[in-house]
């Protein structure tokens, strides 16, 4: 290996301020955009514009990020130990997937809203719009994942982390609005034309912001440098034929579900964001057939979203002094509130209602802004209780671990929301639907994210992962890496290493690292 790729800057630490913070989480100015544009804006395009039916509109989102799941499953492991190549040791193992994703998306994701037709005619709408998104999916995840784990690579201070995490849900925040906001105006224009083409302007501006956004966060972070230890480590490794890769890969990513703490994180994180999906899916069909509104109201609606961006500001001193459970619960109880209010206003037949929907867009929209901050700040952490149950660094592992179920999960509701809206009778291409059908469709809307999120709420009240326990654990790792006796761990250490881990305190930090016990298992 070469000792002078440690001087490059992908390898050299800064210092870590709100500057740096900043710099780190331009990156979800398009993961949390694109999630929004996801969930929110392709199902309303591929019915309200290009015509498709709402069952094919859910199979494209759903069938590609099933197929982007899979692919998440096994890239994480891929940039772990991408720093045995050339390539990763000169690029870094997390920042060359990230520029190799960064070019494919800017090229995948402009050709999305290029209509199927101007390319091919018609009658090739499905397959186009089936290979394009997932093509963008899969190079969306191909920048999401490495970058996922910066905040481990950088540094270990919890304070640290939270202002890069805290910074990044306010830039996701940021471009959620954003998102909505050009959408809204472009379908505000007075011109016919303007109207005819505002998803592919939009879609021109979103692909500019997005990739200046990457380029500048892939350029001001950093990975963990190559040290001699390190370099022993994978060098004892040993090579594996691609059967024996990905069997490594599923037991690995099993192995997860070993940690008590990342089995709850992920039911919070699960079933919160797919109570979100649902609604961001469903919002223009209850806002434009439902109520009866204009085609442009679900975009200024969703506007609405910079108030998202209050409420992570808040949430990142609160993440601090009240921890995430009390964050859990303010933004899920607000979010129930929220739904339970647009059903009222649905079925009251509220003469008028834009003032009133805007208030309650409001509110879901703190709620949801405080959803999006929580579980991806506490990420970072939940490496580091693996680590005192196995000794091994797998960040990467938990990063695909958590992509490969959200994009699963989000897959199916969107897809359910399609077959769904199918069932009930709707259809995307009729200027009226068929009585009782809106009804139908309102009572979808409301119900599938408060039940979600409702369970979220419950699963939430036991995670203990908080500042507190995380400096108590991070400080026992440290007296166990110095050479300190597992007899002579004190109560509070024991107690806080078992509840996050779920496991009793003798069967924590074998006596091999994790990549040791692999090494050994290999030679038997």
């Amino acid at each position: 290996m070469n000792h002078m790729n440690h001087n490059r800057w992908v390898y050299t630490p800064k210092e870590i301020n709100v500057k740096r913070g900043v710099a780190y989480g331009l990156t979800d100015l398009m993961g949390g955009g694109w999630n929004n544009i996801v969930s929110g804006v392709i199902f309303a395009y591929l019915t309200l514009s290009v015509g498709l039916n709402p069952a094919m509109a859910g199979a494209i989102t759903g069938i590609a990020r099933i197929f982007d799941a899979i692919f998440s499953l096994t890239f994480g492991t891929i940039t772990d130990g991408f720093y045995k190549t050339r390539l990763g040791q000169k690029y870094g193992r997390r920042h060359f997937w990230m520029f190799v994703g960064l070019i494919g998306f800017a090229i995948s994701f402009l050709a999305f809203w290029v209509p199927a037709t101007a390319i091919f005619g018609p009658g090739h709408d499905f397959v186009y719009y089936l290979v394009v998104y997932t093509l963008t999916e899969i190079f969306v995840g191909m920048i999401l994942i490495p970058w996922e784990t910066l905040p481990t690579e950088m540094t270990t201070d919890y304070t640290k982390r939270t202002i890069l995490s805290g910074s990044r849900m306010f830039i996701s925040a940021t471009g959620t609005s954003l998102v909505f906001f050009i959408l809204a105006i472009l379908q505000s224009l007075p011109s016919a034309q303007a109207k005819k083409n505002a998803y592919l302007f939009a879609g021109i501006l979103w692909t500019v912001l997005f990739v200046v956004a990457i380029y500048t966060s892939y350029r001001m972070t950093w990975e963990r440098p190559l040290t001699k230890e390190f370099i022993a480590e994978l060098d004892a490794r040993p090579k594996l034929t691609f059967g024996q890769y990905l069997k490594e890969t599923l037991h690995d990513y099993g192995q997860t579900f070993r940690n008590s703490a990342f089995r709850k994180h992920l039911t919070i994180y699960i079933f919160s964001f797919t109570g979100k999906d649902f609604y961001a899916t469903l919002l223009p069909t209850f806002i434009v057939v439902c109520m009866g509104m204009a085609s442009n109201t679900p975009w200024v609606l969703n506007a609405f979203a910079v108030f998202g961006i209050l409420s992570t500001l808040l949430a990142a001193k609160l993440m601090i002094t009240h921890g995430p459970r009390f964050l859990y619960s303010v933004s899920y109880i607000g979010i129930i509130v929220a739904m339970i209010g647009y059903g009222v206003t649905y079925f009251l037949h509220i003469h008028n209602p834009f003032v009133i929907l805007v208030i309650i867009t409001i509110i879901y929209q703190l709620s949801r802004g405080i959803l999006e901050f929580t579980p991806w700040n506490v990420f970072p952490f939940i490496p580091d209780v693996d680590h005192i149950m196995t000794r091994g660094d797998k960040a990467g592992t938990y990063a695909a671990v958590m992509t490969f179920f959200r994009k699963s999960t989000g897959a199916l509701a969107t897809w359910l929301a399609g077959i769904l809206l199918e069932e009930f009778g709707y259809v995307s291409t009729a200027s009226k639907q068929a009585a009782g059908i809106t009804d139908r469709v309102a009572w979808l809307f409301v119900i599938a994210p408060i039940v979600l999120v409702a369970i979220a709420l419950v699963v939430s009240w036991t995670f203990r992962l908080n500042r507190q326990t995380h400096e108590v654990l991070q400080s026992e790792i440290n007296r166990l890496q110095n050479g300190g006796s597992k007899k002579d761990v004190t109560p509070e250490a024991k107690q806080v290493a078992e509840e996050l881990t779920g496991h009793p305190y003798n069967e924590l930090w074998p006596n091999q690292t994790y990549e040791e016990s692999h090494i050994d298992k290999k030679k038997k």
